[in-house]
């Protein structure tokens, strides 16, 4: 198989946006090309959009052939959309990986949006719900929020993690956010703040999780001979991993604190690349809520199992640490823009691997993690690599 790797990025304003639909996506089209002033639209060969309810939120399907329309694009060789909750854009990057490397194009875009935000707030979070089972869970309440607690529940049960370590994912997030000027938090927080917020699902309060935000974030992917022509420092993909074992929550792991397709889609991407877990230099995983970032600490092999609380503690996810998780903020400070938010995450490894990322740059940064999950039991790792 080809090589790939990504030769463009850029993302919008994450927030509760006035802009409308069509709107992010003209920005993120309008910040990917002028990342690298050697594309043009005319140059995409292929798109895939990933993007999960503008049927619901933007009353908008048929999503691809729009996106490719809006900016100026006419694809001749792929044209689709991915739809995996949470992962959505991680998914539609790796299938234009796949298909790069399979020969069948040379160059295709992969763009995320969403437009959560809406003016009745209620009907934003009803939304939500159509993540998970809506005739056995969501109609019971048992939507993000409650899912994610019990993990910390049994998280703290068995390994003794504390709600301030908790917080301290929180802070860090939040406080790296205040580096990100395209994030939707940058007032950053303190232990004191996160620990008095509002509860929203025992133990998880209000500054554990992440907002309902919009925005999207384009990249392009190119085969090696072509990101050759196109820029001097390609980053490309070194191996990925998607591994799913459970939609509803009777169908998971009987304990809730171990995650064990996270630990196989890790092992699937560290296998493909030849790396192990501590050649990982930054890191951006899935921190939905603080519990699932102290989790995926463990399952993607930073530290042992139980002890990703005392990783955090330790100041061992920040900078100076062992690896530096999450730099622009991860989805509690950043924002979650669902379907935009894995193409979000490439791009700021895309920045940190080209040491272009300024206050967030980690240094000499060459490896680089991405992980998103779509619930408990569905997971996806990518890994790049300098070039």
């Amino acid at each position: 198989m080809r090589r790939v790797a990504i030769v463009a990025a850029g993302v919008t304003q994450f927030g509760a946006r006035k802009a409308g639909l069509k709107d992010l996506i003209w920005e993120a089209g309008k910040a990917v090309f002028a990342s690298n002033s050697r594309l043009r639209p005319e140059d995409i060969e292929g798109l895939v959009v990933g993007t999960v309810m503008p049927e619901r939120t933007a009353n908008q399907s048929h999503i691809a052939s729009l996106v490719a329309e809006c900016l100026g694009i006419k694809p001749q060789k792929l044209s689709a959309r991915t739809e995996h909750m949470c992962a959505s854009g991680s998914v539609g990057i790796r299938y234009a990986q796949a298909f790069i490397a399979a020969g069948f194009a040379d160059l295709i875009m992969v763009l995320g949006v969403e437009k959560l935000n809406l003016p009745n707030m209620d009907e934003a979070l009803f939304n939500m719900g159509a993540g998970v089972d809506r005739d056995w869970e969501a109609c019971y309440g048992v939507t993000a929020p409650p899912c994610f607690a019990l993990a910390a529940q049994a998280h703290m049960t068995r390994y003794g993690t504390t709600e301030e370590q908790l917080a301290l994912v929180s802070v860090k997030n939040h406080n790296h956010a205040k580096k990100n000027p395209f994030a939707h938090f940058q007032k950053g927080a303190e232990v004191e703040q996160v620990l008095c917020s509002k509860m929203i699902a025992t133990p998880l309060r209000l500054y554990m999780c992440s907002p309902i935000t919009d925005g999207a974030a384009a990249i392009v992917l190119a085969s090696e001979e072509r990101a050759r022509d196109l820029t001097d420092r390609p980053v490309f993909i070194l191996g990925s991993g998607q591994v799913v074992e459970g939609f509803s929550l009777s169908a998971l792991h009987d304990d809730y604190s171990h995650w064990p397709p996270m630990k196989k889609a890790a092992a699937n991407a560290y296998g493909m690349a030849g790396i192990t877990a501590e050649e990982i230099d930054v890191a951006e995983v899935h921190d939905c809520f603080s519990i699932a970032e102290i989790i995926a600490y463990e399952e993607l092999g930073f530290c042992e199992k139980g002890e990703g609380g005392e990783f955090v503690a330790r100041g061992c996810s920040d900078y100076g640490g062992k690896v530096v998780v999450n730099p622009r903020g991860g989805l509690i400070g950043c924002g979650h823009p669902l379907g935009a938010t894995g193409v979000a995450q490439a791009a700021e490894i895309y920045s940190q691997l080209r040491g272009e990322a300024g206050e967030r740059q980690v240094r000499e940064a060459k490896i680089g993690l991405t992980h998103n999950n779509s619930g408990m039991g569905e997971h996806l790792v990518l890994i790049y690599g300098a070039a």
